[in-house]
């Protein structure tokens, strides 16, 4: 059991650790060579821009101003500076409203803290009951200062019930206020947002096949029908996963190409050869630019080929399609409602946002989903099951007193009292981390293959299965482990009676464990996530070998995203021991006030400077932030109710089952008013917009608008591949009337024979689009969504009304 002393040693490990990262950081933003390393975000924008005519030589690695070396934290004030308002409009309402779950942390943990270190304090430290147990049972200072230091049978416990109802209560006011809040700003952002395509657009999925009719046919056919008035036309989605792995393959080879070239260029004399075998060390030795040269060569012939088979092979195109609209509330009756008898046909889903569209998973057939999914559970669980043997093993160094018990021999090294220190206050949170380092690209893998079709909801899937794995190995098995390892001795040498006592002792005891996981998580790696260690080294590795132009080193830059796969569950475990030790031990909420402050600093910094979102949800993620939180309190009560049954609290334990009752009741209450935000779409807000921009653009052209939207990108990469083919590039209606306002009148007026052409363009490729709307929108076709708050004006109400602050 890790003692104050060794606390001590981690915090002074975590504290200088991240000092060092913080130093570093400082001086390393401000070095021109590291400016598109800390800075990506700005340069995507066009906000930021290298000035090298105006340097000197050595001025353009290295910064000589030496002020800027003295105001190395003006980091800090910077990341404060800006306004949620203007945060909304330069990240979007992903990023403000995951900032907000630091400061709904803080909220939340900042009272409790101070009321459970004046009240619960006092109370555990006065009841002295683990001097008066055995010996056997392993204990530390810390400890004394837990639920388990009262004597069993008091009526001190009370107090402990009495608090657990208030922390509830106002852990559930908070959740209420912010769950309101950002319904709120949700609504209000779908509102003032500027017009989108997924606005209009539904994706139908698992389109059923019709002899002597294509898929596009079927599809047009049937929304004709039934969507008579507002049914626009519909993109059909090919199967093309090959061709991009053959393109990602291209890419690859001509990195090594660039990469040797560049290095001739600078050494003429000597061309650069090497062996094709394994990592160069065996096979023909051979001139590695011939080489390289042939292999794309070759590489471009097997591309042609599957680029001819895509175009003209119907099997190439998937039973799935994104049907546009000319109204949102065309839109929203068809994604909300039922389009067949079959209830497993013609199924209809709002399309994500373009760039949130995964491609590949549209190509996976339908029947197959339900089959995918439960292999993919059934992995998972193995996956958490598995995982428990690492766990148990770190926690055996986190509890050596408890190790020495059953192994004696490891004694002399373990008595060492540096050793002692390191192993118990460091490595037992430092190996967790490294063990979970590696997860959530596992788990992403798993996700993809379960199906979903976008970004957003392949990370909100990777993010349920993180938490359900950190809760039952981190937590759980920490615990469990951890108790059952460190309690072995005493479990062998006392009476049967005596077992349940001492479990519900050692419970709270592994508080100090969880504190040196906070350290080393919270503190240190927070510091280490804001210095981009990885990001650095590779940017100027690419830099050195491979970057030849401006936009060579544009694509070298990783502004990277916030990944709420991986940080939203590890904040949901921060809540998770927050709320469950507040009562039990309240020592421990010191180290998560000190991470939700720090990470907030440190994620507002990146969110403004460096991280470039791939999609906007519209914070879709928030639902399941509360939920998880409601979780965590109930897991809390019944760890404490299990807590209070060891401890002969006969008066004060039953009072506790109503708190999970008042829980659940609370969170079916939210869930009934606030989650309809985040679900569905309101007729009345969707036909209100539409009427609205009816008055202000009567002659909007939505075919226009939307023609391109859902292309597949497989046609840009034909067009790069072959300007000589038919597949023309579909431009922005604004850029078309600025480049080209001269040939208006001739572009409106289309010729027959230019129809013809069209129609035979479209029948190639089983779109229902005219030729003069191969028109996208240059937000989707830069990557860059853009949303504005002027746009589009708010309606002057919204379907749901609540009484909060913005």
């Amino acid at each position: 059991m890790a003692t104050l002393e060794d606390l001590g040693v981690s915090a002074f490990i975590n504290i200088l650790s991240a000092f060092v990262f913080l130093v570093l950081f400082a001086v390393l933003r401000i070095q021109p060579i590291n400016d598109r390393v800390y800075f990506p975000k700005l340069y995507l924008a066009g906000k930021r821009r290298q000035d090298h005519a105006s340097r000197s030589a050595v001025g353009r690695f290295v910064n000589l101003n030496l002020c800027t070396y003295v105001r190395f934290l003006s980091w800090v004030p910077g990341a404060l500076r800006m306004t949620e308002t203007e945060l909304i409009a330069h990240a979007g309402l992903d990023s403000a409203v995951y900032l907000r779950i630091y400061t709904l942390g803080l909220k939340i943990f900042l009272p409790i803290m101070v009321v459970a270190l004046l009240v619960l304090i006092p109370v555990n430290v006065s009841g002295g009951t683990l001097l008066n147990l055995r010996k056997e049972v392993v204990f530390s200072d810390i400890d004394k200062l837990s639920i388990s230091n009262v004597s069993p049978g008091s009526n001190r416990f009370f107090i402990h019930l009495l608090m657990a109802y208030v922390f509830t209560f106002w852990t559930c006011f908070m959740l209420y206020k912010e769950y309101s809040n950002v319904a709120f700003m949700r609504l209000h952002f779908l509102a003032s947002q500027k017009r989108c395509a997924d606005q209009f657009t539904v994706i139908v999925r698992n389109i059923p096949r019709v002899s002597s009719h294509s898929t596009s046919e079927t599809v047009d056919e049937f929304f004709r029908r039934n969507h008579p008035d507002h049914y626009l036309g519909q993109q059909p989605v090919y199967n093309a996963n090959r061709y991009a792995k053959l393109v990602k393959k291209k890419e690859r080879l001509q990195n090594w190409l660039d990469y040797y070239q560049l290095k001739f260029e600078r050494h003429p004399d000597k061309r650069p050869t090497g062996r094709t075998g394994c990592l160069g060390f065996c096979g023909r030795e051979v001139d590695q630019i011939d080489y390289y040269r042939a292999r794309i060569s070759e590489l471009e012939k097997k591309m042609a080929s599957e680029r001819h088979k895509v175009l003209n092979d119907p099997k190439a195109i998937m039973p799935v399609s994104f049907v546009t609209f000319d109204s949102r509330w065309g839109a929203a009756v068809c994604a909300q409602t039922q389009q067949s008898k079959n209830p497993t046909q013609w199924l209809t889903d709002w399309a994500p946002e373009p760039r949130d569209v995964y491609w590949q998973n549209l190509a996976i057939p339908f029947f197959s989903l339900s089959i995918r999914r439960f292999l993919i559970s059934v992995a998972v669980f193995a996956l958490v099951f598995f995982y428990m043997i690492p766990i148990a093993f770190v926690q055996s160094l986190a509890n050596l007193e408890g190790l020495e018990k059953v192994a004696p021999f490891l004694r002399p090294v373990i008595e060492v009292k540096v050793v002692k220190s390191f192993l118990q206050g460091f490595l037992p949170g430092l190996a967790l981390k490294i063990f979970l380092y590696i997860l959530p690209t596992v788990l992403m893998i798993m996700s993809k293959a379960e199906g979903y079709v976008s970004l957003s909801s392949l990370e909100r899937r990777t993010a349920s299965k993180y938490y359900y794995f950190m809760l039952v190995n981190v937590f759980l098995g920490s615990v469990i482990a951890g108790t059952a390892f460190e309690q072995l001795y005493s479990f062998l040498h006392q009476p049967p009676s005596q077992i349940a006592r001492t479990i519900g002792v050692a419970i709270p005891m592994k508080a100090t464990f969880f504190m040196t996981y906070i350290m080393v998580d919270g503190w240190a790696g927070i510091a280490n996530e804001i210095l981009r260690v990885k990001p650095l080294v590779i940017y100027h590795l690419k830099n050195m070998f491979i970057v030849k132009t401006e936009r060579d080193r544009e694509r070298a830059m990783d502004p990277g995203s916030i990944g709420l796969g991986e940080n939203l569950p590890s904040l949901q475990l921060y809540f998770l021991l927050g709320l469950v030790y507040a009562v039990v031990t309240p020592i421990l909420l010191p180290f998560i006030i000190i991470f939700f402050a720090f990470a907030y600093l440190v994620y507002r910094h990146q969110i403004i400077n460096v991280y470039n979102q791939e999609y906007e949800s519209a914070a879709a993620f928030w639902p399941q932030v509360h939920s998880r939180i409601i979780a965590s309190l109930l897991i809390s009560h019944v760890l404490l109710f299990g807590l209070l049954t060891t401890m002969k609290a006969a008066y004060s334990t039953p009072l506790l089952i109503f708190l999970p009752m008042l829980t659940i009741w609370f969170y079916k209450y939210c869930k009934s008013r606030f989650e309809p935000a985040f679900r569905k779409y309101p007729l009345e807000e969707a036909m209100e917009k539409d009427n609205m921009e009816h008055a202000s653009e009567p002659n909007l052209n939505l075919k226009t608008y939307l023609a391109n939207a859902y292309l597949h990108p497989i046609f840009h990469l034909f067009e790069e591949a072959d300007k000589e083919e038919m597949v023309e590039v579909r431009i922005d209606k604004a850029q078309k009337h600025q480049h080209q306002q001269q040939h208006q009148e001739e572009t409106h007026v289309r010729s027959s024979s230019q129809y013809h052409e069209e129609t035979h363009f479209r029948s190639t490729h089983e779109t229902h689009y005219h030729e003069e709307s191969h028109v996208r929108s240059s937000q989707y076709h830069e990557g860059i969504h853009v949303r504005s708050d002027t746009d589009s004006p708010s309606p002057p109400h919204f379907v749901y009304h609540y009484d909060i602050e913005p």
